[in-house]
């Protein structure tokens, strides 16, 4: 199949924007618990939508009496918190146009993104952040930034206390101006190369995609559901589904600091989450780790390879007894208490920002948590195409939402249109006519359509390796596979117009010390140890070999280096959506590189 639509199951009125969602929110008598928020005391609080509605307004209150106008650009620059999501409604309520920033964006990049959006004014999570936007403003000469608020302190109080002398009645002529064609957000993709492009999302993109989300998804993100934030609301992936959130009355509470993730997911229960795929893969790895490391890895093995026959099995229609009685029995040993360290409660999964491969999604299917993978870019709002709970297929990203299309080139490129795509890119008419064909959004990704409609992403077309012998080489079908083990972190498969293909690998510290216990070396070594020792070379081809049986020789990795440091996003290699930046990585390990292809090859 080459093309494949969905009509729209939803009609959004023209004048319709994101504030409309709130608003239907806080006129429901069961005025729905939207947020929760943790207390001194470490309990969580709910935040009904009325009380949320009242502080909103009072908020864009003091943005209109501070000078922003209609259509203005407001910067946000903080962790993922309650206040992300109440400074960006009242932002909207306020009739401007929000820009997210990342929290670890340098004041270069902050620089970037309020000079190249034209902002007035910023919102900064701490005394930090508001530094950095300051240097920022600074350092570039950005005049037309007349404000910065800080979320802790005593920031937004002033900003409520400025508008009291605001109406009702002109903050809702500013609030309801916006309709579905208008600009609500412009998000900076995170860059793998060059400078960040922004992106103009309208609130119909988010509106009319939530509202037809909502249509086939509701029995997941619904009223009585709950849900926690953990990745960056920075993202667009994180910003949609939270304004599904509040389409939906579903209640989100948010945790800023991954490392508290587990303790909180287990005194919040939510009923769904959503994550990126390092996040699944990190989830099974230290459940595997902690097995072998307490001399159960042998039975975890039994009960994961269990958990994905199973799963398979009930895809494909057949459950054998045999099979139903062992499911059973790791069910009680292993199954409920992966189940027990999520909250207990969490029966669905968002994935997206990647490819998460058919053997974890089997996984995690097959231990009763069923994670739904999506497709999508900043430039389409996040979901493209995504998996239901009745329609799905593991290892695919599931069928467009209603409201969309796709289309496959003749070069195997994915195009869409529909309700998500952007309106272009700010400021950058050329960008955006060379992105679109007749209507038609390039992806830039490779893929294919089933003869039901289903998307399955096979990669990246601009990361395609040529190799000097013509042999085309997709990276990630090699680097998935390798990275699944715990003892890898990263791994970026080289070799564009080389005689071969090579692998630059890197390993997770964290799994590391069990690792080299198990298979008897010092827990005490070293990465830079580690990476020249002979039996952790050897375990690393042993995944390689794994994976070039996948593939054909020619695209088969023929020599690897394993790189003394892991690549993170404080290092400059991942993009804060935890995409490898591949050119960056190959500049900064040319050296690497360049032995690999130098060296006598055994």
């Amino acid at each position: 199949m080459r093309q494949f639509s969905v009509p729209p199951l939803v009609v959004v009125p023209p004048e319709t924007n994101i504030t409309d969602l709130l608003l239907r929110q806080a006129t429901k008598a069961s005025n729905p618990a939207l947020f929760s928020r943790l207390d001194a005391s470490g309990s969580w609080q709910n935040v009904s939508a009325t009380e949320f509605l009242a502080d909103v307004r009072a908020l864009a209150k003091g943005l209109m009496a501070s000078g922003v106008g209609a259509g203005d650009r407001v910067g946000i620059m903080s962790r993922t918190r309650y206040e992300w999501s109440l400074v960006d409604f009242a932002i909207w309520f306020a009739g401007a146009i929000s820009v997210p920033i990342y929290e670890t964006s340098s004041p270069s990049q902050v620089a970037w993104n309020l000079g190249d959006s034209g902002a007035v004014a910023a919102f900064g999570e701490s005394a930090h952040h508001e530094n950095i936007i300051l240097q920022a403003v600074n350092a570039e000469g950005l005049t037309d930034l007349k404000h910065v608020w800080q979320l802790e302190g005593t920031g937004l109080d002033a900003l409520r206390e400025a508008g009291r002398g605001v109406s009702d009645d002109e903050l809702e002529s500013r609030r309801s101006a916006a309709g579905l064609a208008d600009t609500a957000t412009i998000i900076y993709t995170s860059g793998t190369t060059g400078r960040p492009k922004g992106c103009e999302l309208t609130h119909g993109n988010f509106v009319e995609l939530s509202d037809n989300a909502l249509a086939i998804i509701g029995e997941i993100v619904h009223e009585d559901a709950k849900t926690i934030m953990f990745l960056p609301l920075a993202h667009v992936f994180a910003r949609f589904i939270s304004v599904l959130a509040m389409a939906a009355g579903t209640t989100v509470a948010h945790t800023p600091d991954i490392k508290n993730l587990l303790a909180d997911l287990q005194s919040y229960e939510p009923t769904f989450i959503l994550a990126v795929p390092r996040v699944f893969e990190k989830v099974y790895n230290s459940a595997m780790t902690k097995a072998e490391d307490g001399g159960k890895g042998a039975i975890f093995h039994r009960a994961a390879d269990t958990a994905i026959a199973y799963s398979k099995a009930r895809q494909e229609g057949r459950v054998g007894l045999g099979l139903k009685l062992r499911h059973a029995l790791f069910d009680k040993l292993v199954y409920g208490k992966l189940r027990a360290a999520m909250g207990g409660h969490v029966a669905h999964a968002v994935s997206g920002g990647g490819p998460l491969g058919e053997r974890l999604g089997h996984f995690f299917q097959g231990i009763g948590m069923q994670v739904l993978e999506g497709y999508g870019l900043t430039e389409t709002t996040a979901p493209i195409s995504v998996n239901t709970p009745s329609r799905i297929k593991i290892g695919s990203v599931g069928k467009p939402l209603p409201g969309n299309a796709v289309k496959i080139a003749g070069d195997g490129e994915i195009l869409t249109k529909g309700v998500c795509v952007m309106r272009g890119y700010y400021k950058r008419d050329d960008l955006t006519a060379d992105t679109f064909d007749d209507g038609w959004f390039r992806t830039g990704d490779i893929g294919r359509l089933d003869e039901d409609g289903f998307v399955w992403i096979t990669g990246r077309k601009k990361e395609i390796i040529v190799t000097a012998g013509g042999k085309n080489v997709i990276p990630a079908l090699l680097e998935d596979q390798i990275r699944a083990d715990a003892l890898v972190s990263q791994v970026l498969v080289v070799g564009d117009n080389r005689p071969f293909i090579g692998a630059l690998v890197t390993l997770d510290q964290e799994a590391l010390p069990g690792w080299l216990q198990r298979h008897g070396l010092p827990a005490g070594t070293t990465l830079e140890e580690a990476a020249d020792n002979p039996v952790v070379k050897a375990a690393v081809q042993d995944l390689i070999s794994a994976a070039n049986g996948s593939v054909s020789q020619a695209e088969a990795i023929k020599s690897f280096r394993i790189v003394p440091a892991d690549f993170t996003e404080a290092s400059g290699h991942l993009t804060p959506s935890m995409k490898v930046k591949r050119a960056q990585v190959m500049k900064d390990f040319e050296t690497v590189i360049e032995e690999m292809y130098s060296a006598p090859r055994s």
